[in-house]
């Protein structure tokens, strides 16, 4: 009698540990947040849930994960039947991001200025000369970054992680609403202004260095304008 055929039994697809499903979630966030800061993915650009999952190799799920978080960070807005959007901040919006912001840094300055060390002046001396060497070589997305850097690192300075954090958040809502690409000139006065600020905290004159950061953030809001174009999303999210 001949043997019925051995049962095989289907190895389970490996699980999918939270963590793993966490980390990926949070590096396409990081992605997208940096291809807005660098100005590669410009207000209005619509971000396919499916490309997006083809090009980081995971599922719409994570995906979505995704852009939840980033539109409650407010760089996404979620259109009902249409999909996921870079947000299009209003111009009411814009003066109200570099009013906090104005807020913010000008209590920062006067701060750092109080207490600034000689190796916190030498760290943001190199920050500076990362600067000027991304203006000297044209290059948009290393400049505009470490632009925007400079404030961040000034946070960082007073110790206040939370405040970083914050500040993070309105540099990048900022990039939605500022240049999509800064000129070499503007980028080189940015850059002057961000000298001036150091000069000014490295006197420990806290009026100069308060005055300074609001006509260099004054210099920058003057300047927004909504550019239109909008970039392929996966030569934007792929960039090096």
């Amino acid at each position: 009698m001949p043997r019925p055929p051995a049962r095989t039994t289907a190895k389970p697809a490996p699980a999918v540990s939270a963590a793993a499903v966490g980390s990926t979630t949070q590096r396409i966030v990081a992605s997208i947040t940096t291809a807005i800061v660098e100005r590669r993915l410009m207000p209005g650009t619509k971000l396919a849930e499916q490309k997006i999952a083809d090009i980081f190799k995971v599922s719409r799920t994570v995906v979505r994960q995704a852009l939840n978080q980033l539109s409650r960070d407010k760089l996404v807005t979620l259109e009902p039947a249409r999909g996921a959007f870079v947000a299009r901040p209003s111009v009411e919006e814009a003066r109200q991001v570099f009013e906090v912001r104005n807020m913010l840094e000008s209590v920062m300055v006067r701060r750092l200025a109080a207490g600034v060390t000689p190796a916190q002046v030498a760290q943001l001396r190199e920050h500076l000369k990362r600067e000027q060497a991304a203006v000297q070589r044209t290059d948009v997305s290393g400049r505009t970054r470490l632009l925007a850097d400079f404030h961040v690192v000034l946070a960082r300075l007073l110790g206040n992680e939370v405040l970083a954090d914050i500040l993070q958040d309105l540099v990048s809502r900022s990039s939605l609403i500022s240049l999509m690409y800064q000129s070499a000139h503007s980028a080189e006065h940015s850059f002057e202004e961000h000298v001036a600020i150091v000069d000014a905290l490295e006197r420990g004159d806290a009026r100069a260095a308060v005055r300074l950061m609001a006509s260099h953030l004054d210099h920058v809001e003057r300047n927004l304008r909504l550019d239109p174009r909008v970039p392929d999303l996966e030569a934007a999210l792929t960039a090096p």
